[in-house]
């Protein structure tokens, strides 16, 4: 049993942000396998199998910056130690919708994976970053960054970046990370999991 939580800010405001990016790749994960969201204590959850893997897709309803309180909960709920989750968010440090899978790691100046970690008093887990581009000077800072919505042609790239990570989500919620990591890491754009079905 893997959680694939996704981080987000609840609220009709953040949807469509930079910043939701983990919310939308599970929100379209649950409507492409028909799993139904429902509540769980400080989230939303939704849980079917993908492949032979029973999942729980989650969503912190605790706001970005205390994601490790509903996080931390549900691991102690379904009695999942840290390595049997993967979270899924957005990177500034990532060029624009590129996505890359680590095993473990700091925070990188996240604060919803910052607050996981504090958390759980360990980095030792699996994340799918999803890349969104740091402001330029031309833009603005970077917490208006995060919470603002990208322009159409932006919305465009992240939108594909999403779905490949629905796409992705069979290889990342199995035990072969060394394997998920050499396809997605190596050339996002070229290596599709349907390619690897052949």
């Amino acid at each position: 049993m893997k959680l694939i939580v996704g981080l987000g800010n609840p609220g009709i405001q953040y949807e469509r942000t930079r910043h939701n990016v983990g919310f939308r790749c599970v929100d379209k994960l649950a409507n492409k396998m028909h799993f139904t969201w429902s509540w769980r204590g400080k989230a939303m959850v939704a849980i079917g199998l993908i492949d032979t893997e029973k999942v729980i897709l989650v969503k912190p309803l605790t706001y970005m910056n205390k994601s490790g309180e509903a996080v931390s909960e549900l691991l102690r709920w379904y009695k999942l130690p840290p390595e049997d989750m993967r979270v899924i968010y957005d990177d500034l440090d990532l060029p624009l919708g590129t996505i890359r899978l680590r095993t473990k790691g700091s925070a990188g100046g996240h604060n919803g994976l910052d607050n996981i970690i504090h958390h759980l008093h360990t980095n030792q887990f699996p994340r799918l970053r999803v890349g969104i581009g740091r402001p330029t000077h031309h833009r603005p800072e970077t917490i208006q960054y995060v919470l603002s919505i990208p322009p159409l042609e932006e919305r465009i790239q992240l939108e594909t970046a999403e779905e490949r990570v629905v796409e992705f989500t069979p290889l990342i919620a199995g035990s072969d990370l060394s394997r998920a990591m050499n396809i997605i890491n190596t050339n996002p754009e070229a290596q599709h999991p349907a390619e690897e079905k052949r």
